[in-house]
């Protein structure tokens, strides 16, 4: 991408002047690496993101973001109902609140080395992963709804964990205003079968070492330590959610002449907050978010239950759950002023500061933790929410590394086979049904995720707080 199409405001913020159809700045937070080597198309969907209806401050891109479908993946808008604004599939994404989570646990690398084998085996047998995986959970109709209502919360009724985990996720476990009435019997009918799935894509479940810790206070806060074991799990609502996000983005494009609502791209397909439509997705997509929250802790269930085979007794804390496809509703000051926005996080990740009331009272002095994963093979890194990121993105960071090439390319790049033996090497045990799959989540088809997270904190979207380096990982 050309620098010169930008003004640079500091280090690692880029701005483009509000111009043309454009009602507000677009911000893209980089260095000038990163930023050179993001694909052209960022830089046209951010503008076309800053053009929509009601969008309030800025449009802003994250370091990590690369080309996604309307939104620029690591994008972050908000909207003002009160002023026109729109709710827009393609700005939440297919795969609503894919996210990740991070289980702690008591194990040193010198308590884990001898039955690293055993673990990853174990894992790969108990955790349903790849295209097309179904669980053991059959959800009838009555369950189905129940759970779209219920979440995480309904998950653990059912046995799936236990109550300490929700005040550790996001809305503790449960998004309100779910409405399952306007999820199809097409996306029920997907998702039937499919709870307790990592599915495909670059969700992985991972086991991973604490090697580096930048700030010891937070550190403590969220309890960890260096040489101890962590393990993440990252996914999301599998085929209910990607029904969800096809059938609303059809519905939209053809309702936007209805609404007065001139597109600058389809794929930005939108519909005003306040219309039928527009509530009609947030109800949807706030039942698909309690899907994938509720996918997320059975596989937390089912993680357990694989540790505690292989070391029996052994405790698996829940560090926090994040989110990063959605749209939600939060109080922001704008101007001086608090206003009620809907705001868009695709390809981006919730990072409330310190004193945020919707944090659990365990970190509410501190800050979010904000879980950050690498690719295979690549470090993953847990920053922590800072204040200074509800004026810099509405508390918003980035969510991973992004990707650099495109999965076909990474396939005509590399093979699964000789990726596998390579991590091998490094002392990294991959598990993965698709070769295919491996390839196409080769580490170097992602940007330096080092960059990025340096990027992030540098500008103040969040701060570092311990570096982890994957020692087995269950691809999907």
């Amino acid at each position: 991408m050309d620098t010169s199409q930008f003004i640079q405001r500091d280090e690692t913020c880029w701005e483009i002047p509000a111009q043309g159809p454009m009602r507000v700045p677009a911000i893209i937070y980089a260095d000038e690496q990163l930023l050179r080597n993001m694909d052209q198309k960022v830089y046209e969907q951010i503008i076309n993101v800053a053009s929509l209806p009601g969008i309030v401050e800025a449009a802003y891109a994250m370091p990590d973001a690369h080309w996604g479908y309307g939104f620029p993946i690591g994008g972050v808008a908000a909207f003002d109902p009160a002023q026109g604004g729109v709710v827009s599939a393609g700005g939440v994404g297919f795969d609503i609140s894919c996210g990740v989570r991070t289980l702690l646990t008591d194990l040193d690398m010198a308590d884990l080395q001898p039955y690293k084998q055993q673990l990853a085996d174990e894992l790969y047998r108990t955790v349903p992963a790849g295209v097309g995986s179904t669980g053991r959970i059959r959800l009838n109709h009555d369950e189905m709804i129940a759970m779209l209502k219920g979440g995480a919360s309904w998950a653990v009724e059912r046995g799936f964990g236990v109550a300490r985990d929700l005040e550790f996720i996001e809305e503790r476990g449960r998004m309100a205003g779910a409405e399952p009435q306007y999820v199809s019997s097409k996306a029920r009918e997907r998702q039937k079968d499919e709870m307790g799935t990592l599915g495909s894509g670059n969700h992985y479940l991972e086991v991973q070492r604490v090697v580096d810790i930048y700030d010891q206070a937070l550190a403590n806060a969220f309890r960890l330590r260096p040489d101890t074991v962590v393990i993440t799990i990252h996914c999301g609502s599998r085929g209910l959610g990607h029904q969800i996000g096809t059938e609303f983005l059809k519905d939209m494009a053809m309702s936007a002449p209805q609404y007065r609502i001139t597109l600058p791209d389809r794929e930005l397909a939108c519909a005003p907050l306040n219309s039928p439509l527009g509530k009609q997705y947030l109800g949807a997509m706030r039942a698909g978010i309690n899907c994938a929250l509720a996918n997320r802790q059975i596989i937390t269930h089912l993680t357990r239950k694989a540790v505690t085979t292989v070391f029996p007794g052994l405790h698996l804390d829940l560090l926090y759950d994040v989110s990063h496809n959605t749209c939600k509703q939060e109080q922001h000051v704008i101007g001086g002023q608090k206003r009620s926005l809907y705001v868009h996080r695709k390809g981006a990740t919730r990072a409330f500061g310190p004193g945020h009331p919707d944090l659990p009272p365990e970190y509410r002095d501190v800050g979010q933790p904000v879980l950050i994963g690498g690719s295979m093979g690549t470090s993953s890194y847990v920053l922590c929410g800072t204040k200074d990121s509800a004026q810099r993105s509405f508390s918003s960071a980035c969510h991973g590394a992004g990707r650099a090439m495109s999965r076909h390319q990474a396939t005509q790049q590399w093979r699964g086979r000789a990726l596998v033996d390579e991590l091998a090497s490094q002392g990294i045990i991959i598990r993965s049904a698709s070769m295919r799959g491996v390839a196409e989540e080769a580490p170097l088809a992602y940007k330096d995720v080092h960059a990025v997270i340096d990027v992030a904190e540098k500008a103040g979207l969040a701060r570092k707080v311990a570096r982890l380096e994957p020692v087995i990982c269950v691809k999907g």
